[in-house]
């Protein structure tokens, strides 16, 4: 059974209901393997994402980055030997291009690891995402981009929703007609284990141009 977690971005650490999900979830613990958003920035990529597993005290025989100093073969071996896939916050659009050029997409969907994601890599996670300058994005044009399709649905992750409601559904509400859209903001999860959907923190589900709070499940 497939476990994916969108998540936000943790201003501390991991909170104690997500430790204690994740450490059931993660039973195999051999190999961890992260994939940078920025791939050719080499310097303390994925200290922080690995330092909240760390305080959780989850734990790995190896850690692997995957970046441009890797090559594309053995990248594509790592992920297929991964006990969890971490895709790295930080640079969404780069980080997306990466996945494509490595091939990585398909070898990740087929995976059996748990496949984790922080903000950016939460978003890569998702079926389709929307780039937008009101977003963050250096982009002149919004345009829809194609992740990796883990489940089907649409992630705004690690946005302040709550004073942007507006400009939120103003522009989502076109994607919210074809997908769902979770939107979260930082300290928050979404977690999918087969048919199941779970959520920590402040999570909103977009349909159909209507925007929901939803409980908390974790």
């Amino acid at each position: 059974m497939s476990t994916h977690y969108y998540l936000g971005w943790f201003s501390d650490f991991f909170p104690k209901n997500l430790v204690r999900i994740l450490k059931g979830d993660i039973a195999v613990r051999k190999s961890l393997v992260m994939i940078s958003s920025n791939p050719s920035l080499y310097e303390l990529d994925g200290t922080t994402e690995r330092s909240w597993l760390d305080q959780a005290d989850i734990k790995f025989d190896e850690y692997q980055l995957i970046n441009y100093r890797v090559q594309k073969e053995d990248a594509q071996s790592l992920i297929k030997n991964a006990s969890v896939i971490f895709l790295l916050g930080g640079y969404t659009v780069e980080q997306n291009a990466f996945l494509k050029e490595y091939e990585l997409s398909d070898l990740i969907k087929k995976s059996s690891a748990v496949v984790m994601g922080a903000s950016a890599g939460a978003i890569n996670m998702s079926s389709k995402w929307l780039c937008s300058k009101n977003f963050g994005y250096d982009v002149d044009n919004k345009s829809v981009y194609e992740g990796i399709g883990l489940d089907d649905f649409s992630v705004l992750s690690h946005f302040d929703l709550e004073n942007n409601f507006a400009l939120v559904q103003d522009e989502l509400s076109p994607l919210s007609e074809e997908i769902d859209i979770y939107v979260s903001n930082k300290d928050c999860a979404v977690r999918v284990k087969g048919d199941k959907i779970d959520v920590l923190g402040n999570v909103y589900l977009m349909s159909r141009s209507k925007i929901k709070k939803l409980d908390e499940t974790l």
